[in-house]
Formats: C-alpha cells, structure tokens, sequence
C-alpha cells in the first residue's frame, strides 16, 4: 500500500465547506483512497465535521498564511508545513494544492526523492494582484518559482492554464493537464425527464459571482419567461452577486420565478439537479478563460440539458449539438433561444442528456483523475509519461 500526503495550505479553502474547491479536495480524497492510498490530509482550513465517508481520515493542521504575509510569516509557514510532513513518517508522494505562499511540500518531496504533484487551478498572483491588491507581487513571483521548480510534475486544470505556466515560468516541472471531474456514482441514473411534470426548470450550481455570468443568466431568464411564462429558475449556491442578480430579476419582473437555495452541501446537489430540465453555464467573455468548472461535470453526470457557453474547456468538453448547446458567451439572446428550443423538444432535452452522463462517466471521473495521479506517483519523477509536456 502506498503512504501519501495531500497538502492544501490555502485558508480560503475550507476542505469540510461548500466550496467548489472545498469539492474538489474531497473527492480526489475518496478517490485516492478508493485506490487503496493510505492518505494523510494536511490542511489550513479543516473547520467543520467531515461526511461520514471521511470520519476516518487522518487531518493534521497545518498553519496557513491568512492576508499577505511578510517573509518572516511565509518562512515560518513552510517551516511548519515540512515540520508536520515529517511527523507524518515515510511517504511513496506528496501531493499539493497550489497556494499562494507554499512551497514547502514540493521541496519536502524533492528533497526525499519522492514524487511531489502539484495541482494548479489558477494563475493566483494575477489573481491576487486584480482581485484582492497584493502588494508584495515579486514576493509571490518568488514563491511560485520556487514551488513550479520543485514539483515532479505540475497538474493544472486546463489547457490555457498549462499556457500561463509555460508563458510565465522559465524553470518548471512537466505539465500533464488534469481537467476537474464527477463521481457518476452520485447521481441516479435521472428519471425520464421527457415525461416530467412540471414547468420548465431552469438551474444554475455554483458560487454566484461576475464570471460566471450572472448578467446573462437574469437576461436569458427573463427572455425566456416573455414567452414561458410558467418557466423557473432554481439557482443552487451564494456568493458575493447574489443581490445582484436578485435586483435583475426583480428589475425584469421575473423573481416570483425564481428559487434561490442559498450554499447547499455537495451530498444535496443531485437531489437539486434531478428537478432541473436545462443546465446552465451562461460565462461571459472572458481572456483567458482557464477555468475547469466542477457544475459542468455535474451537470453532465445529473443527465442535464446543458445549455453553456461556447468558451475554454466548457466548449472542449461539451460536443454542440450532441451533449449539449453551446452559444456564444455573454449572449442571453441566444442562451434564452436554446432554452426555448428545449422547452420545445423533450426527446431532444432527454437525448442531451443521456449522450452528457455517458460522455462524463467515459472522460471524466475523479477516479479517472486519481488512476493518473497514481501513474505519476508509481513514476517517483523519474520517468516523464507520454502525458505530460514539457514547460
């Protein structure tokens, strides 16, 4: 049996909450294990209970970097990150969250001569510099140079997010792009959604914030309940736009159709899902779009009708026509046109949607993910597979 560890020392990302990314952590937990890995999960954020599925899970605390730290604070961070992975025992691999002032996994891993893999699901200095003003840019430059360098192999999220690496990075580890995925083993084999009752349900998953379209969702929905009028909209999770988007819809006339769930647990959205007859994914023009978005595999594996945006690896993932309609971003005209179209055909809602389950199920499974992870690891860094690209 194989001992690894995984090292999440990001504070924002709480392994045991409701996030995407908290998502994320969880299942490439299970599936590791599943894999027969004897896991360890080092955490910044492990507040909460863990599902029942994970009670067993050995979680160490490790002390993250909340705000932007001086050097001493980013020194003193590593130093209990490699502290903590050396109480831990022998370990076969580490495997890593990339965070924005970490660095010490992947040269724990080097150093030892075992594999180091480091996920990266987002260029987080640009991040940090648009979105929350970091200050110290060189700092976090460092940081990531550091970390890229020492890493056995880097795994991020997309193809636009490998490019970024490649761009910006004179000296990292080979890249083999590891796309987000679903357990199908979570959600039912759908009911026949061409026979469902009910009025047509519109649904949006996920953290409601400016790139993901919240425009163009309260604008699509609205053209859609011109003609619609019984239509609904079932919007599953929170975030910073929500009161936005309310105001849109109560602008358009259209809020006493629309639900809204509020942050949902990740064990409460297929039950969500099973009532939605179309899917959306309304992103706006973005560049560049390096996202990997987990509701797009959910709603493939619910056996949705999706309706998305034909941008990054939403338009690679979705076949037009066949597991789903794409348009193009930040046109609710033509987001509403394809819902209508669906309104009116439920062989074709249905077809979509049964071809998207077996698409994700065939392409896109966390244990699909954590079989890879596990080839890379058997490697020990040794041997670059034909996967992966150089920086």
């Amino acid at each position: 049996m194989m001992r690894g560890a995984y090292v999440c020392a990001d504070p924002g990302v709480p392994i045991f909450g409701h996030k995407g990314c908290s998502i994320h952590v969880r299942e490439l937990v299970r599936a590791l294990r599943a894999e027969g890995v004897e896991l360890t999960l080092f955490a910044a954020s492990a507040e909460g209970s863990a599902p029942s599925d994970l009670a067993d899970l050995p979680v160490r605390a490790i002390t993250g970097v909340r705000g932007e730290p001086g050097a001493s604070a980013v020194g003193d961070a590593n130093a209990a990150i490699a502290t903590a992975l050396a109480g831990a025992g022998p370990l076969d691999f580490v495997y890593e969250r990339y965070s924005l002032w970490s660095f010490a996994a992947m040269e724990y891993a080097r150093d030892r001569g075992i594999p180091g893999l480091l996920e990266v699901n987002a260029p987080l200095v640009e991040e940090a510099a648009r979105h929350r003003g970091l200050r110290d840019r060189a700092g976090a430059l460092r940081v990531a140079e550091k970390v890229f360098g020492a890493a056995s192999y880097l795994l991020p999220v997309s193809g636009p997010l490998a490019d970024h690496l490649r761009r910006g990075f004179d000296r990292c580890a080979p890249i083999v792009v590891t796309p987000n995925a679903v357990d199908p083993a979570r959600f039912p084999e759908p009911a026949a959604r061409a026979g469902r009752a009910g009025p047509l349900t519109l649904g949006f998953v996920g953290s409601l914030r400016a790139w993901h379209g919240i425009d163009e969702l309260a604008d699509g929905f609205s053209r859609v309940s011109a003609l619609v009028p019984e239509a609904r909209l079932l919007v599953v999770g929170d975030g910073p736009e929500r009161d936005r988007l309310e105001r849109a819809l109560v602008d358009a006339g259209v809020d006493g159709r629309s639900d809204f769930t509020g942050a949902v647990s990740s064990e409460r959205v297929p039950e969500l899902l099973a009532s939605v007859d179309v899917a959306l994914a309304p992103y706006p023009p973005l560049e560049p779009f390096y996202f990997s978005p987990l509701k797009v595999f959910e709603y493939m594996a619910a056996g949705c009708a999706i309706v998305a945006s034909a941008i990054g690896q939403v338009a690679e993932v979705i076949e037009d026509g066949r597991t789903g309609l794409l348009h193009a971003p930040g046109d609710g005209d033509a987001m509403a046109r394809h819902c209508l179209a669906l309104q009116a055909d439920p062989a074709l809602r249905a077809r979509l949607g049964s071809a998207a389950r077996a698409t994700v199920a065939q392409r896109y499974s966390w244990s699909a993910v954590a079989e890879q992870v596990m080839d890379l690891a058997v490697a020990r860094g040794r041997t670059v597979p034909a996967v992966a690209e150089a920086c």
